[in-house]
């Protein structure tokens, strides 16, 4: 099979299920930026292993990798009923609370601020940054999605989480790396 189709020359492409759409469709705006999320996260994985006070970070990263997939999928899935957009599961609210419980873990690990912190210090910490604004975005246009093209919500739900997810774990790397956060002192 080729990986070029031409079938997107005329600037629509194919959701779950068949149906065409223009490439501006904000469903397929919301899938990109939960693409740019997995690779992105992917990069953040890659830079944790191979550090003993790391690498662990890196398969759950792989994890959650997986979780983005669903989301994206969740999103690229057309209106028309079928079999092909019924074979995408909704992400569950077991994986959500895995999500919260990890963010509580992480949470009781890092010292309390009461300050707004600016990413920095280490490429890992400034990646979980990169990561956690992305996936602000990506959550802001599934949700712009959903408003227009009603669906399952959970990929919303799940991107919410995984932003803060993202904020700990850059406190985390940032504590267990022995980096200095930087704080905004106004």
């Amino acid at each position: 099979m080729k990986i070029y189709t031409k079938t997107g020359d005329n600037g629509t492409t194919s959701l779950i299920g068949g149906e065409r759409t223009e490439k501006y469709d904000l469903r397929v705006e919301a899938y990109g930026a939960v693409d740019e999320l997995i690779a992105f996260t992917a990069l953040l994985a890659d830079k944790l292993v191979d550090d003993e006070r790391t690498d662990h970070l890196a398969e759950e990263l792989r994890s959650i990798e997986s979780r983005l997939m669903t989301a994206a999928a969740l999103l690229a899935t057309g209106e028309e009923e079928n079999e092909a957009t019924h074979k995408v599961s909704p992400i569950t609210t077991e994986q959500i609370e895995t999500l919260e419980q990890l963010i509580d873990k992480y949470q009781t690990e890092v010292k309390p601020l009461d300050k707004f912190t600016i990413p920095g210090g280490h490429r890992a910490v400034s990646l979980c940054h990169v990561c956690r604004t992305v996936c602000r975005r990506a959550e802001r246009a599934a949700l712009l999605a959903r408003a227009e093209f009603p669906g399952d919500e959970s990929a919303a739900i799940y991107l919410n989480r995984l932003s803060d997810y993202f904020y700990i774990l850059g406190r985390l790397l940032a504590e267990r790396l022995k980096v200095v956060e930087h704080l905004w002192i106004p």
